[in-house]
């Protein structure tokens, strides 16, 4: 005789990007296993791979975590880990007064949301007659940023990014130009040009929430921003 299937209790959440409402499972036990298996190999590629199948599996291939921005698949996946393994969190911070004092803080996952800056564009004008159109860094943008340096790391993220560059009235689609001629174009920028660039990538969507933490040394109050997906699960 076989035995029952346990039913999995389903949830609702609104993605971040376009506000669509998907249903979702908490991950289960040999997907848990399979993750876990990931971080213990510490490569980039089977981090990506597990958590990119299982959002797919969780959100019942409702959500294609190779198409959806990152922020989304962080979302995702900050919900899936709140369900199947708690709602409670407890982090480490470090006091800004003095910045070295650490202290415990405890955090209902549940309570962070993905915000979005208001002066927040895609369309980065750079001259008169030139701009760049910009899609979201996708999960799969993050694969082997270990193998890379912080620099090299930074480029491929912001190549694989750029959707148009327009020059007057002539667009450039992303795929109609090589990788090579992106990072040349790329670093044919003035520093002033890459700094309105990197405003694109500052004030995109982001995990993010505020806490009150008061030093033990010192007594003095403060508040600590805590942003991105690694920062909330430790």
């Amino acid at each position: 005789m076989a035995l029952p299937k346990l039913e999995t209790k389903t949830y609702t959440l609104t993605l971040p990007s376009t506000g669509e409402e998907i249903k979702y499972r908490p991950f289960l036990v040999k997907e848990q296993k399979t993750l876990l298996m990931a971080q213990e190999s510490k490569t980039d590629d089977e981090i990506v791979d597990a958590m990119s199948q299982l959002i797919s599996d969780c959100t019942f291939g409702k959500v294609n975590p190779t198409t959806c921005p990152m922020f989304d698949a962080e979302y995702i996946f900050l919900k899936l880990r709140a369900k199947s393994v708690g709602e409670n969190v407890e982090i480490q911070v470090t006091c800004p007064d003095d910045e070295k004092t650490k202290v415990n803080v405890s955090l209902n996952l549940n309570d962070i949301e993905c915000n979005m800056e208001d002066d927040h564009i895609n369309v980065i004008q750079l001259t008169d007659k030139v701009k760049i159109v910009f899609t979201y860094p996708l999960l799969s943008s993050f694969k082997n940023v270990k193998d890379s340096n912080q620099t090299e790391s930074l480029f491929n993220i912001i190549s694989d990014s750029i959707s148009e560059i327009h020059f007057d009235e002539q667009i450039y689609n992303k795929v109609d130009m090589s990788k090579k001629e992106l990072t040349e174009f790329i670093e044919s920028l003035t520093t002033e040009q890459f700094e309105s660039i990197s405003k694109f990538f500052e004030s995109m969507p982001k995990l993010r929430h505020v806490v009150e933490v008061t030093n033990p040394n010192t007594k003095v109050k403060s508040e600590v921003v805590i942003q991105g997906l690694q920062s909330f699960l430790v």
